[in-house]
């Protein structure tokens, strides 16, 4: 069975950190962009990041540049997001997506949620992070 599991969201104050995980089985990530995608209340989803696994080309929000970062470890078929610098305006339910690489990463991670073409093929079930004080 193909899926992707996210864990590593919870409560933090303003200014922390958290490490959201990805972890995919039943299938292996090369030849996909992984992204982390974001959707508070009354909004809609969001590309924060996403990674090309095969060459390891990345792409941020402007949101999030400079605070969030994405990796990923081959190994263990996993990618990460590292989030610091947290703002109350980062809360969100955040989920993990891979789509076969159709397109640039930039492309994948704006569009990937909304365009057909650019579509991720596989979504997590969210892990939600709530910044607060």
């Amino acid at each position: 069975q193909l899926q992707l599991v996210e864990s590593g969201g919870g409560l933090v104050q303003p200014g922390g950190s958290l490490r959201l995980s990805c972890a995919a089985s039943g299938f292996t990530l090369n030849y996909y962009i992984i992204g982390w995608f974001r959707q508070a209340p009354g909004k809609e989803r969001e590309g924060v990041s996403c990674i090309s696994y095969n060459d390891g080309s990345t792409y941020y929000a402007d949101s999030v540049k400079g605070r969030f970062t994405i990796s990923r470890d081959n190994a263990n078929n996993t990618v990460y997001l590292e989030m610091n610098s947290l703002k109350p305006e980062d809360t969100a339910t955040y989920y993990c997506a891979a789509g076969l690489s159709r397109g640039t990463v930039q492309a994948m991670c704006v569009m990937g949620q909304k365009s057909y073409y650019f579509r991720m093929d596989y979504w997590g079930k969210g892990t939600l992070v709530t910044v607060s004080s």
